[in-house]
C-alpha cells in the first residue's frame, strides 16, 4: 500500500496516522512491520526522504535491542529508560561536565561502572573476592507465569 503526505489538513491526517502505525508496531516489537509502513510511503510526498531512510537503517541497526514493549508492560517490567539516564547522570555525566574532562567511551564505561560499584557497596565485594553480588527487584525475581 502506498501512502502520501499531502500538502494541508489531509497532508497533515496522513502525517499522523503513519506516524500512529509505526509507532503501534514498535510498541508491539513488530520493526519489519513499522518498517514496511515506512518503505511504502511514495518517496515524492515526503519532504526529507533522507530522514526516513536514516530512520530505517536506524531501526534495522537496532532490531535485536527493540523489545516488546507491550510484554514488558504486561509483566510489570520497565518500558522507559528513564532510570537509566537517571543513572548515567548521576554516575558520569556530572562529573564529566563540571570539571570540564574530555573523556574516552573507555574512560566514561570505567567510571560508570567504578561509581555504580561504590554506590551499591559493592566496592569491598569486589575489591577482596572479585565477585559483585547482582540483585533484582521483587517483581523481576517472579517467573513470567506467576504475573
Amino acid at each position: 500500500m502506498q501512502r502520501s503526505f499531502k500538502h494541508g489538513h489531509q497532508g497533515k491526517q496522513v502525517k499522523n496516522q503513519t506516524l500512529t502505525e509505526v509507532l503501534m508496531w514498535l510498541w508491539l516489537g513488530k520493526v519489519d512491520r513499522a518498517v514496511n509502513v515506512l518503505s511504502d510511503l511514495k518517496e515524492e510526498s515526503i519532504k526529507n526522504t533522507t530522514e526516513r531512510d536514516n530512520l530505517i537503517k536506524y531501526l534495522h541497526r537496532n532490531q535485536d535491542c527493540i523489545p516488546c514493549y507491550a510484554l514488558r508492560k504486561k509483566l510489570g517490567l520497565r518500558v522507559s529508560s528513564n532510570p537509566v539516564e537517571k543513572a548515567n547522570d548521576l554516575l558520569v555525566s556530572n562529573r564529566q561536565k563540571h570539571n570540564g574532562m574530555s573523556w574516552s567511551a573507555d574512560g566514561s564505561t570505567s567510571l560508570a561502572t567504578l561509581t555504580a560499584v561504590c554506590r551499591n557497596s559493592e566496592d569491598r565485594q569486589w575489591l577482596l573476592h572479585h565477585d559483585i553480588h547482582f540483585q533484582f527487584d521483587a517483581i523481576a525475581q517472579k517467573p513470567a507465569a506467576c504475573i
